[in-house]
């Protein structure tokens, strides 16, 4: 009998390495699925393959797989989210202009300090007639809410006081060089491309505005996930596979050429490498600096579906679409992540398994255990920037919180 294939989408990411490495050294094979993969450069195309059937799964941005189950700018399709690929692993660029503006120097700024000078120049170029411009990959992707929480957060007024825009991935570094936008919010190895190219300075990672933030996730069809269960079981294995795979130390060099190739990032093993292990070169030419889990992959139940992550995810939707916050809408984002598909697959594996599905977010300020079913939990830091926390079952209290 012939193994199930999954053709999975993907944007050339780092964070699209785990269904690449369970493809490419046979962790899919073992666990008796093959995958197939399609390679695109817009979200909003990877989203489309998907709905139309052209692929069965998606290396997804997080939000998108809750809009297209909301219906937000197309008629609703119910996802299924029942592995998270990565956490964090961005960051917020600014031109090499607007880096001298804000007396960037050689290393990462601070979230508040930084935000007092760009809400300075902010305010200039406004009065000036030019606002200043940030390029995010999607309307609907955890970069442009990472962007706008960090922005509100400082008394910056997104579309107000600078003007976001969407930008690919694979182009961010040229849309800086052309002088179209003033800084950038994407994934690896675009920010390290814009640096090494001289056309950027990394300001921040996103893991200083929200550490532990929801990145990518496996996103289905819901009737895919439905009609197809032991397949994606498997699939599941494998991924999970890749990921214990992905960071060990003396695997991450092999990783690194194997994504760098054409077919998959086509991007320099330098800066792919870079991500991987924790380092940020903020400005050209400079000593890479440390920045413990600028990516996070795999520990602390990393590629759990916490329905918490995608209550936040919707409360950001809200906010940011001008809609009202609606209890039916926020049950339904939520169960787009589906964290008993992740616990059925992954049983009787060496995963950890969390005995909730929901928790407090940002509300960790140092590692403590947490309950699973399977495995030793540990829970590290998960703090917001400005001190909040969220409570997945007080959305509206949460949304009338905020500036």
């Amino acid at each position: 009998m012939s193994a199930e294939t999954f053709r999975i989408g993907f944007v050339p990411l780092v964070d699209a390495a785990l269904p690449i490495l369970a493809h490419e050294l046979g962790f899919a094979a073992a666990a008796g699925v093959r995958i197939e993969l399609v390679r695109d450069v817009t979200w909003a195309t990877v989203r489309d393959r998907l709905l139309y059937g052209h692929t069965d799964a998606a290396h997804m941005v997080a939000p998108l797989a809750i809009a297209t189950a909301l219906g937000r700018d197309r008629p609703a399709v119910p996802v299924t989210v029942p592995f998270v690929l990565g956490l964090n692993g961005n960051a917020i660029t600014f031109s090499t202009a607007l880096g001298d503006a804000c007396g960037l120097g050689d290393t990462l700024g601070d979230p508040v300090a930084l935000g007092a000078a760009l809400k300075e120049v902010a305010a200039i170029r406004r009065a000036a007639g030019r606002p200043l411009r940030f390029g995010v990959v999607h309307r609907y992707s955890s970069h442009n809410y990472m962007l706008r929480y960090w922005l509100a957060g400082v008394g910056i007024r997104p579309d107000e006081d600078v003007a976001i825009t969407v930008t690919s991935p694979t182009f961010a570094a040229d849309a800086l060089a052309a002088g179209e936008v003033d800084g950038i919010c994407v994934g690896e190895p675009w920010n390290a491309i814009a640096v090494d190219r001289g056309v950027g300075r990394i300001a921040l990672a996103t893991a200083q505005i929200w550490r532990r933030g929801v990145e990518k996730v496996l996103a289905l069809k819901a009737d895919t996930a439905a009609t197809r269960p032991d397949a994606l079981a498997a699939l599941l294995r494998a991924l999970h596979a890749a990921a214990v795979h992905f960071v060990r130390a003396d695997t991450v060099a092999d990783s690194a050429a194997l994504l760098a190739r054409p077919e998959y990032l086509d991007a320099p093993f330098d800066t792919i490498m870079r991500a991987i292990t924790d380092r940020i070169r903020v400005v050209p030419g400079a000593e890479p600096i440390h920045y413990p889990d600028f990516m996070f992959q795999h520990r602390e139940a990393a590629n759990f579906p916490w329905r918490s992550q995608a209550a936040w995810l919707y409360a950001q939707m809200v906010r940011w679409d001008g809609s009202a916050y609606a209890p039916d809408d926020a049950a339904r984002a939520q169960s787009v992540f589906r964290p008993d598909i992740y616990r059925a697959a992954l049983a009787g594996s060496s995963a950890p398994l969390p005995n909730a599905s929901s928790k407090l977010e940002g509300a960790l300020h140092t590692p403590i255990g947490a309950g699973s079913t399977q495995g030793r939990l540990m829970l590290g830091q998960d703090g917001f920037f400005d001190g909040r926390a969220f409570d997945p079952d007080d959305i509206a209290g949460y949304l009338g919180s905020l500036p």
